[in-house]
């Protein structure tokens, strides 16, 4: 009623004090000094008297200080996709609706001084708190006679027989008897039971499922088999996962195979629980480097070509200590001249880590014996099916919300996908029964021939692999975890892998470590060791450790961690320890502050990294073909992951409209296994014109382009893109060619159209190139299976070193290599310096390039597909690597549609 509608006015006060009841309903007045409100401000003050209803006088706050009135329009321009050359009347007009002080309240309302007074009496009659939502997690339906306590016991002790083997270990007893006394004393065996039934869906449904991170710290789970590790055996620390001073409830999360498998799991809990009875947790994003300058420079109406150039350059954030914002932007093609420089510089710094957009949580899942509405705002999430609650994982978690996270692993599926192949070829292979400790599995990782396998195929993780020698399981936890930024930036990651070289003695802060240290050889790597480093050396209580976990993982702010650091440190002064001593065990837990990361998690994954790698020894083929179906996952692309299929012996085929399916698949012929490339590594052919196609072969095979082009309905770009690819090669008919007569019914039309007749011309076509050939397998599928690119171009460049020569040259030579990209890393723990891998047709050369050298040419390092780089060749314990000091673009004949793994 901005106009002053005097009669909508009354209306709506009838129908809010039918709502509310006579005292229930004030009017809220509001002056910014603009034209016009006035007629407003007195058809409702006239309202208010007419009627008897109090007047109370607000602010309408916008923003909280005048100087962020820039800020609000710049936010205004977002929402409503405009630039402030454009926005008229959607800016403020004028910076009033900021935070007001008392005085100027009353000198604004000096007409109704009770509108200012009345404030006060608002204030005091609202009662909502948000201490007591009335949220109850839902109850699992047990058996008549039992409780949801009696009922967790024993289904516990049944299935830990089985789990452990019949009769139990007074240990294993032990500790199960301890956690369902908790777990009952708290009050969560419903939560437990809820869990292990998701557990049993995904087992009948035959989906993969492990439970991972602090879970696999209770015997109780591993038991139900919620989790594959066993605690007790790995002497995982249980206050970790639950402990008695525990306020919120305990964290499980479920692994399961991303896509259709883990979404039908999301749908069963919706069926389970209704629409309003379940729903996501929220995300929220925040502007950063990249999305901070776009829409920043939209709001200023910059040019287009600058925003691209900035997204390019910077996509992947930078560090103030090797470029600064201003030479970001004069680089990115802003001058800092230019008259909307400064407000760009400015707004940019404002916006940045603000709220932007509210998503959706990776696999957060809250529950509700009720409806999930009734306690927090749902709203229709992005992908069909689902809803999301407003509030993100740490909102719910200080609310006393329940969640249970289901989160989708790309490696589960992939693996799911290779075993159930297996099995369909009379090969079944079961995860539980695979050799726990391989030689040839281990030799492997040795080598650092890891791409493709889960946690372990990172540049920095293949550069750790030859260094820690694995040769056992644990070996491998240890390797999942090294590589993390806690460990690394608390220095413990070099002093480990010195000890384990020999090149450093083991000691201990203090003997009475010794059993909690032992097996990382005296330095603490896991959560859980700093815990219990806490438990031992301070007499920190199970609550307190449960507080010190809790600021270890609390990611929003340091008042946490400094406060249990105070607490750490009076308690190891009042033990009696050295400032030495006490120095040493503050510095190991504090280096975990953000980034600690548990054992027990590292446990759960490798698990699947020690599979995923028997997978690539023993079954390469499916384990490939897995990997591609599975795309886009893990650290390489599909191009990268056929040549290193090739390297290991596995023959790739190509697309053909008479032998691939939508999936990439194992053919055998004469013995030996091949992967067939699927239609859906095909852009632009889509599933559903695949599936035409498909149907349409079943029915007869193709026996022409034409015959393809009648019957296959699959229309005319489709069929340029399998014609491009050489997939009508089975019907005799060249590249070329095929395109030509994928083109037939437009060329007719055009034929007839020029009078030239009914019948078009046959025309002998120049065969396709080998690099146009190349060309087109990167533009349609990203790859070749052909020769690399680099073999094509390797006589042109005889200067260049070989990727699988460099194990020949002695270290401190100098040399040149050069290939496709397929890596670019910037790791905010290496100081500015950047991590480049290019790969030839004979595997991958890894180089560092110095921050300096990267800001000189970070347009050439950053766009170029193909580079040359130059230096000296370093060599550390079986790890080889360039030392670059000169770089260039590497010329290539055609231009190659490839993409790279940069900057994540």
């Amino acid at each position: 009623y901005a106009r002053g509608d005097r009669a909508g006015m009354a209306e709506a006060l009838a129908r809010l004090r039918g709502a509310f009841g006579q005292d229930g309903v004030w009017v809220e007045v509001q002056r910014h000094l603009v034209r016009g409100e006035e007629r407003r401000v007195r058809a409702l003050m006239d309202l208010a008297e007419a009627r008897g209803v109090p007047v109370v006088a607000t602010g309408g706050v916008r923003y909280a200080t005048r100087e962020q009135r820039g800020l609000m329009d710049a936010l205004s321009c977002v929402r409503h996709r405009t630039h402030l050359d454009a926005a008229g009347k959607l800016l403020e007009m004028n910076a009033e609706r900021c935070l007001q002080s008392a005085g100027v309240m009353r000198a604004r309302f000096a007409d109704r001084p009770e509108a200012v007074k009345n404030v006060a009496r608002v204030a005091e009659r609202l009662e909502f708190t948000l201490e007591d939502l009335g949220y109850a997690f839902p109850e699992y339906p047990v058996p008549e006679g039992e409780t949801m306590d009696t009922f967790l016991a024993a289904m516990t002790w049944r299935l830990a027989r089985e789990r452990y083997g019949g009769e139990l270990s007074d240990e294993v007893r032990a500790q199960v008897e301890k956690e369902l006394r908790l777990i009952a004393k708290l009050g969560f065996s419903g939560y437990f039971l809820i869990v292990w039934d998701l557990v049993n869906f995904c087992r009948d449904e035959g989906i993969l499922v492990q439970g991972r991170g602090s879970a696999a710290n209770s015997a109780v789970c591993y038991s139900l088999g919620i989790t594959a590790v066993d605690p007790v055996g790995a002497k995982l620390l249980f206050e970790r996962f639950l402990s008695e001073g525990r306020k919120g409830w305990p964290d499980i999360d479920l692994d399961l195979p991303s896509g259709e498998r883990r979404e039908r799991v999301i749908q069963e809990v919706y069926r389970r629980y209704g629409r309003r009875g379940a729903a996501m947790t929220a995300n929220g994003i925040t502007f950063r480097g990249r999305s901070a300058a776009r829409e920043m420079g939209k709001v200023l109406n910059l040019p287009g070509d600058m925003l691209d150039r900035f997204s390019d350059l910077f996509a992947h954030g930078d560090f103030p200590h090797t470029l600064e914002l201003e030479e970001q932007a004069r680089r990115a093609g802003l001058p800092l001249d230019h008259p909307r420089a400064g407000m760009f510089l400015e707004l940019y710094r404002r916006v940045y880590a603000r709220p932007r957009q509210l998503g959706q949580h990776s696999g957060g899942r809250i529950l509700s014996r009720g409806r999930v509405d009734e306690v927090v705002p749902l709203e229709p999430a992005a992908m069909e099916g689902r809803t999301v609650a407003q509030w993100d994982k740490d909102d719910c978690e200080d609310m006393g919300i329940i969640k249970v996270d289901l989160l989708g692993l790309g490696m589960l599926s992939a693996m799911q996908d290779a075993l159930e192949d297996l099995r369909m070829r009379g090969r079944p292979v079961d995860l539980a029964r695979i050799p726990k400790e391989d030689p040839a599995t281990f030799a492997m990782m040795r080598e650092a021939d890891t791409v493709g396998v889960f946690q372990i195929e990172s540049r920095a993780q293949m550069a750790t692999l030859p260094r820690m020698k694995p040769t056992r399981f644990y070996d491998l936890v240890i390797e999942v975890a090294i590589i993390r930024p806690g460990p690394i930036q608390g220095n413990l990651t070099h002093p480990y892998l010195a000890r384990r070289m020999g090149r450093e003695p083991v000691t201990y802060i203090d003997d009475s470590l010794r059993p909690l240290l032992e097996r990382t050889l005296g330095v603490p790597l896991f959560q859980e060791q700093v815990l219990q480093m806490a438990m031992v050396m301070a007499d920190f209580s199970g609550q307190e450790a449960e507080e010190l976990r809790r600021a270890l993982s609390y990611h929003r702010s340091q008042d946490r961690m400094s406060k249990v650091e105070r607490k750490l440190r009076d308690a190891l002064a009042r033990k009696g320890w050295s400032e030495e001593v006490a120095e040493k065990v503050v510095a190991s837990v504090t280096s975990f502050a953000l980034y600690g990361f548990p054992e027990s998690h590292a446990i759960s994954f490798a698990l699947i990294t020690y599979a995923s790698a028997w997978l690539k020894v023993h079954q390469p083929a499916a384990f490939y073909a897995a990997l591609l179906n599975n795309q886009p996952m893990g650290f390489y692309s599909p191009a990268t992951l056929v040549r290193d299929a090739k390297a290991r012996g596995v023959r790739v085929l190509p697309v053909c409209v008479q032998n691939s399916e939508w999936n990439c698949r194992v053919v055998e012929e004469g013995g030996e296994e091949s992967v067939r490339l699927g239609f859906r590594m095909v852009r632009g052919l889509g599933e559903a014109p695949a599936g035409r196609l498909l149907a349409a072969r079943n029915v007869a095979p193709f026996c022409s382009v034409e015959d393809v082009r009648l019957r296959g309905g699959i229309g005319a770009g489709p069929m340029r893109a399998l014609a491009a690819v050489g997939a009508f090669a089975k019907l005799g008919t060249e590249r070329r060619e095929a395109l030509w007569q994928a083109e037939l019914p437009l060329a007719g039309e055009l034929w007839k159209a020029s009078g030239g007749g009914t019948t078009v011309p046959e025309k002998k076509l120049r065969r396709m190139t080998e690099a146009e050939r190349l060309a087109a397998d990167y533009e349609v599928l990203g790859l070749t299976v052909g020769k690399h690119p680099m073999g094509h171009i390797r006589k042109q460049v005889p200067e260049l070193w070989r990727a699988g020569e460099l194990g020949q040259a002695e270290p401190g030579t100098r040399l040149k290599i050069g290939g496709q990209v397929i890596c670019r890393q910037r790791p905010g723990t290496a100081k500015g310096v950047v991590f480049v891998s290019v790969e030839d047709e004979t595997g991958v050369a890894n180089a560092i390039v110095p921050p300096e050298l990267f800001e000189k040419e970070r347009l050439t390092l950053v766009q170029e597909p193909f580079l040359m780089l130059e230096g000296v060749l370093q060599r550390v314990d079986g790890v080889t690597h360039v030392r670059v000091d000169g770089l260039e673009r590497l010329d290539f004949p055609v231009h190659l549609a490839a993409g790279s793994h940069d900057f994540h």
